[in-house]
């Protein structure tokens, strides 16, 4: 009776210092590259005493947290791509978070209504274009004309970021527009929809296309490689344009997102929610921007002087929430038309 009395106290305490341990982490299932985001998570460890588990998971998140269910260990999911993010709502594996700080710095445009997802940084889909070509400005609808008959570079037509630029030309073209535009930009290409968006400023050094459609933070990280380097000499050779959807009123160049949520079955609740009132924070919005080359989407944080000297950067006004509604859509007019063959 004694021994027992003497170890209970040892066994709460014990149990108390478990419990605080495991209380004191939060689980990070992420699509995003390790080391985009590692820099983020540690400083966020530093300032928090909060560690930060990662488990990068490269294809079907939506699927394998289906899986696991309620035993799933992911407290936050996060990826890139707003039609990924949207689609952790709609299979019910987010839960609604109300938070006053990232309803306070992020727009409305860029979370969702019901609380259930956030976008952390936007991503411009922009221009690349030879240095030495007189062009100032550019709509996307002018990638299918005739002018530009093999001169465009593009990837792949089925992936994320095209089909995201796919279905909101949808949304304020309609679908036989669309279509007729796809094909327009087929015949315009100087060679196969493939490669990244880096080979787009390659093969304009190259001299094998004039023109391409890529995301803007590629030329930072392009201009900010090391001096000689094969990638400085891409970045270089290009400028860039921000082209604007010229059926829309507003005008505006097309932007998808990164983003988070906090899982449906989080264990770690409350420490998944600092983490993303930490992402909208002063300090790692401008890391975003610094180490990422994104746009933050945090008002006034400082640029990447490579990124801030692409001039200001005036978003589509188009919902966010709209551009996932036509994904199936775009995917489909984008075999239709073989623009990958």
């Amino acid at each position: 009776m004694r021994f027992s009395t003497v170890l209970k106290p040892l066994f709460v305490a014990c149990a108390l210092t478990a419990s605080i341990a495991q209380a004191a982490e939060v689980n990070i299932y992420t699509t995003r590259e390790p080391g985009l985001l590692q820099p983020l998570l540690d400083q966020f460890t530093k300032d928090t005493g909060i560690k930060a588990n990662t488990v990068f998971v490269k294809d079907g998140l939506a699927e394998r947290v289906a899986n696991e269910g309620d035993k799933s260990p992911a407290d936050v999911l996060m990826v890139v791509d707003i039609g990924r993010l949207t689609e952790l709502a709609e299979k019910d594996l987010a839960q609604p978070i109300q938070s006053k700080v990232l309803e306070e710095v992020i727009p409305a445009q860029y979370r969702g209504a019901d609380g259930k997802w956030f976008a952390l940084s936007l991503r411009d889909r922009i221009l690349y274009a030879a240095k030495d070509l007189d062009l100032k400005s550019f709509t996307y609808e002018e990638l299918a004309d005739p002018k530009w008959k093999g001169k465009v570079c593009i990837r792949s037509g089925q992936h994320p970021y095209n089909t995201s630029l796919i279905s909101a030309f949808i949304a304020h073209n309609g679908e036989a527009k669309t279509e007729e535009w796809l094909k327009g930009v087929k015949a315009n290409l100087a060679r196969k929809a493939a490669g990244g968006d880096r080979e787009v400023a390659r093969d304009i050094l190259a001299g094998i296309c004039d023109i391409g459609i890529a995301n803007s933070y590629y030329v930072g990280r392009m201009r900010n490689a090391e001096e000689g380097s094969e990638q400085r000499q891409w970045g270089d050779a290009i400028k860039v344009i921000r082209p604007v959807f010229a059926s829309a009123k507003d005008g505006g160049t097309h932007a998808n997102v990164t983003g988070a949520v906090v899982a449906k079955h989080a264990s770690n609740k409350e420490n998944a929610v600092k983490l993303l009132e930490y992402l909208v924070s002063e300090k790692a919005q401008a890391m975003y921007a610094k180490i990422n080359y994104e746009y933050p989407v945090r008002a006034g944080t400082e640029l990447d002087p490579v990124v801030a000297s692409f001039g200001e950067f005036k978003a589509d006004a188009l919902p966010m929430a709209e551009v996932p509604k036509y994904r199936k859509k775009a995917s489909e007019l984008v075999d239709k038309v073989g623009f990958d063959n």
